[in-house]
């Protein structure tokens, strides 16, 4: 009978069959070394730009808004995505070389907060994917074909409401009972979404028999002249419309509407937080929220052309009794007990 182990070579089978294993093993760490160095980095970590023509500080609750809304989708700010953030410092004029710096730094999105915002993100790129976190009329503005077929790089949320002009006038009535000319600040001119909130506002001017008296923005320079307009045509009440110019130049809005004693409802709530005395419209910092959403979807592979663009669904009404006060002005129990919120 053979002897079944070999002892001429000094091992057995099983020791042999190790050696092969090791040897394998070997061989395939071997080819790992040898791989392509770009074979070998780590997953791209995706760049959003967040284009804004305010201050860090005048955006503050805005921006932590959209900051939750990429929270809430699992990404974490420096691991899984990295967000550059341009302030125009409200300087207008600053945003083309902004929007352009964005893209030079090869973002794969770029998230803009109104239209002169997305107008200049548009002109700075027809390939990267641009998201609206708010503009009151995308397709009249021309950023979108439809709200349902964007069909461009451009998609987003609009606060398109032309609804609520007449909600303000309504809420003007009830705090200024006497009321009988209100000054409509507008730049209608620039922006194709306040022609159907001013036919909401006639509708309504007519029903309370309120006279309107437009006054047009189309620069800076022209705010401090609308006012003394106002004044002139003994305004009662301002009623301002939604435009980027007037949200640059908050502080300034709010400042000479106490200087002139003349109640002022605004569309959002940061109006109210600089002092401002009141607001009624869309909550911005739940769109920026909201935006968050369809960078996630433009990040995992949608097409900014098949995201349909979607409307506010969340609205504030926001009174500042400090502002009223500053003024001389009570407001009535019934109002405040309908406000979201009160500052006092």
């Amino acid at each position: 009978m053979k002897q079944f182990w070999i002892f001429d070579f000094g091992f057995s089978i099983e020791g042999s069959r190790n050696k092969i294993a090791f040897g394998l093993a070997l061989a395939a760490f071997l080819f790992l070394l040898s791989l392509p160095a770009e074979a070998q980095q780590p997953t791209k970590i995706p760049r959003i730009g967040y284009l804004t023509g305010a201050t860090p500080d005048g955006q503050s609750a805005r921006i932590e808004a959209f900051r939750q809304g990429v929270r809430e989708l699992w990404y974490v700010e420096g691991k899984n995505i990295v967000v550059e953030f341009r302030y125009a410092e409200l300087k207008p004029d600053r945003l083309p070389a902004l929007a352009a710096e964005l893209v030079h730094l090869k973002v794969d999105v770029i998230v803009t907060g109104g239209s002169g915002l997305t107008r200049a993100a548009k002109k700075a790129t027809t390939t990267i994917a641009i998201v609206m976190a708010q503009d009151t009329d995308p397709v009249a503005n021309g950023f979108v074909a439809s709200l349902s077929r964007p069909g461009g790089n451009i998609t987003g949320l609009s606060n398109l409401s032309p609804e609520i002009s007449g909600k303000q006038l309504e809420l003007l009535k009830e705090i200024v009972p006497k009321l009988s000319r209100v000054a409509v600040l507008g730049s209608s001119a620039n922006n194709q979404g306040n022609v159907r909130e001013v036919r909401e506002i006639e509708l309504a001017a007519d029903a309370f028999r309120v006279k309107l008296q437009y006054l047009t923005v189309l620069s800076p320079e022209d705010i401090e002249t609308a006012f003394r307009e106002a004044s002139m045509g003994r305004a009662d009440a301002l009623l301002v419309q939604p435009g980027s110019i007037f949200n640059s130049r908050r502080t300034q809005i709010v400042k000479l509407a106490a200087k002139s004693r003349v109640p002022a409802i605004y569309n959002h709530s940061q109006y109210v937080v600089d002092g401002g005395l009141m607001t009624y419209g869309a909550s911005l910092p739940d769109l920026d929220r909201r935006a968050a959403t369809y960078v996630d979807k433009i990040l995992k592979g949608a097409k900014p052309a098949d995201l349909p663009v979607e409307q506010p669904t969340k609205f504030e009404f926001i009174i500042n009794l400090k502002a009223a006060k500053q003024i001389g002005l009570t407001i009535p129990q019934k109002v405040l007990a309908r406000a979201d919120r009160v500052i006092k």
